[in-house]
């Protein structure tokens, strides 16, 4: 696929306003979903993550530069490859890591595993197993913000195979058709599992099938932290101005398998090898390093906290526990009550 058209990119000079602290911050968000999924992968091969696991790679600044613009009441409602996005939703990492592994100290207490994270003190709902499932749960939560009055945004997150969905038309066209404010951001990485775009979608620009809705949309480079954190600030301001839903196409590409179990038959290696030449991290710390913002020092000291941090989670969802079998269906039926005589 082409790059984004040039009249859909942020600005770069929106770089000339980032000061270093949030500059640095930026980086940390990123570094640790990558750390994490990394790590996940190793802890997946020695069995003690089990089930599906589908990872994040690649993918690091959309999540991370959305979440700048979002208030601690808006909502989240995510996909199944969510880990990325509930760490930089600010859920712990410990909690995430045990949740992992099933334990019941997991923010999920273990029921919810890698694809349905959950956390409504976040208001993280999601998790979501179904390809554009999450969407009408967005459409939902911001009817409820609208007719309560509220100023809050629901951020929905999907993929390009979402597009495909009936879901992802319905959805659309009630956000529209009731100015609900949601913010939908389609992390488009080209392929919808194994398919390429190109081979299941006539029209490849996913932007478009939202601005025939009459919803305000633009592409971007998604692999572009700084990017992403502009055009998500702007939409969200927008939407809580009474400006309706907005639509963000985050261009990206995830370096890893759709899941622990694709062969990727329908992609080259080379491919993979030249999207890799533009990851989010390499290019965000190379231009850390021309400004003067990151020096070896400062990445070392950033690296070895993540790594601390990173151990400190796995020790926690090593020494979980496991839900007694007795209890699994807790929370599952509602518990009898008596009738009145």
């Amino acid at each position: 696929m082409t790059e984004p058209p040039t009249d859909h990119h942020v600005p770069a000079a929106a770089k000339l306003h980032l000061n270093r602290p949030h500059a640095l911050h930026l980086l940390r968000e990123m570094l640790r979903i990558r750390r994490f999924e990394e790590r996940c992968a190793e802890l997946y091969t020695e069995e003690k993550i089990r089930g599906f696991l589908h990872l994040y790679c690649g993918e690091e600044a959309v999540a991370v530069g959305v979440m700048q613009g979002l208030d601690a009441e808006d909502a989240v409602v995510a996909t199944y490859r969510e880990h990325g996005h509930a760490l930089a939703r600010g859920i712990p990492m410990d909690t995430l890591m045990a949740e992992m592994f099933g334990k019941q100290e997991g923010i999920s207490r273990g029921r919810g595993g890698s694809m349905h994270v959950f956390d409504a003190e976040r208001r993280f709902y999601g998790g979501n197993a179904i390809v554009g499932g999450g969407m009408p749960m967005a459409i939902g939560l911001a009817l409820a913000d609208k007719m309560l009055g509220r100023t809050r945004v629901t951020a929905c997150f999907f993929g390009e195979g979402a597009a495909a969905e009936g879901a992802f038309h319905e959805s659309l066209n009630l956000a529209e058709l009731w100015q609900l404010p949601v913010l939908f951001v389609c992390e488009n990485n080209l392929y919808a599992m194994g398919t390429a775009l190109e081979r299941s979608e006539s029209e490849t620009d996913i932007y478009r099938k939202a601005a025939s809705y009459r919803i305000p949309a633009v592409a971007l480079d998604g692999m572009d932290v700084i990017a992403v954190e502009a055009a998500a600030r702007q939409a969200i301001a927008e939407i809580r101005a009474g400006g309706g839903p907005r639509f963000l196409e985050c261009r990206t590409y995830r370096f890893r398998a759709h899941s622990m179990f694709d062969a990727q038959l329908y992609r080259d290696k080379a491919e993979v090898e030249q999207w890799k030449q533009k990851g989010p991290l390499l290019r965000f710390r190379h231009w850390l390093e021309e400004a003067g913002i990151l020096d070896m020092d400062e990445a070392g000291r950033i690296e070895a906290e993540i790594e601390t941090e990173l151990r400190a989670a796995i020790d926690f969802a090593e020494a979980g526990t496991w839900e007694p079998v007795e209890d699994l269906l807790q929370d599952v039926y509602t518990a009898p009550t008596e009738q009145p005589a």
